[in-house]
């Protein structure tokens, strides 16, 4: 699969995109001007634009797991990293998110970039604040559709903000993979909640931001992760014409 050390990234320029993302093979590349994108999988069902959460890139544990799973299903997924994570894997020193307007404009670019390159629809979707990033631009710009892992709701020590004002705009399809005890929004928080019908909603039992569960549920990341990824590209498959 793609996991690559950046290193060992491919560079090339934004016009040689089209022939390798493509040629349904995974790779990494540095898109000059742009930055990292991993390709994983081929488009047998759809294809994913997937940014990462606040604190790890696209190749945190996780992602990777996530990625390569719903990749196994069909997915084609492409993962980029915004560029404050690319300066902090730069200089190994933690650094906050911008504000979420800069990740949003800094997605809709990778998605202006991408989207006219398939005659497949391109999704898009994200962990946590990606998850969240993505949401935001399909508000703002028509998108087919929409796939998070774990969804910030809100603040962990503050259920009251929620950040649900801009779902009424997202008309597209949208899946919400979450686990039941989510600190970002668990079940009992999420239902009590007035959320729009193109929302679906995927729980995953006893599982938390990562999608981890306790050791006494008999469970583990690896199973819900591969529920998660299952779900997913069902939705995708469901909602992509011509897809046999």
């Amino acid at each position: 699969m793609s996991h690559c050390p950046l290193s060992d990234y491919i560079s090339l320029p934004p016009e040689a995109l089209s022939e390798v993302v493509n040629s349904d093979s995974s790779g990494c590349y540095l898109v000059q001007g742009m930055g990292p994108l991993a390709v994983y999988g081929e488009a047998r069902l759809g294809r994913l634009l997937f940014a990462h959460g606040a604190g790890a890139g696209h190749q945190s544990p996780f992602m990777r797991q996530f990625v390569t799973s719903l990749a196994d299903r069909g997915v084609q997924v492409l993962c980029i990293d915004f560029p404050y994570m690319q300066q902090m894997q730069e200089t190994g020193k933690r650094r906050p998110p911008p504000p979420i307007a800069q990740s949003v404009k800094q997605l809709a670019g990778w998605y202006a970039l991408l989207a006219p390159l398939f005659s497949m629809p391109l999704w898009v979707g994200g962990k946590s604040m990606g998850g969240r990033v993505a949401t935001l631009l399909a508000s703002q710009q028509t998108c087919p559709g929409v796939v998070v892992a774990g969804y910030p709701f809100h603040p962990t020590k503050a259920p009251d903000k929620l950040r649900l004002d801009h779902w009424p705009a997202t008309v597209c399809p949208m899946l919400i993979l979450q686990g039941g005890r989510d600190p970002f929004g668990t079940r009992e928080e999420v239902e009590s909640y007035t959320l729009p019908a193109n929302a679906q909603l995927a729980w995953l039992k006893d599982g938390d931001h990562d999608f981890k569960p306790r050791r006494s549920s008999g469970l583990t990341q690896t199973v819900l992760i591969d529920e998660a990824t299952q779900v997913a590209a069902s939705f995708v498959r469901a909602q992509t014409p011509d897809v046999e």
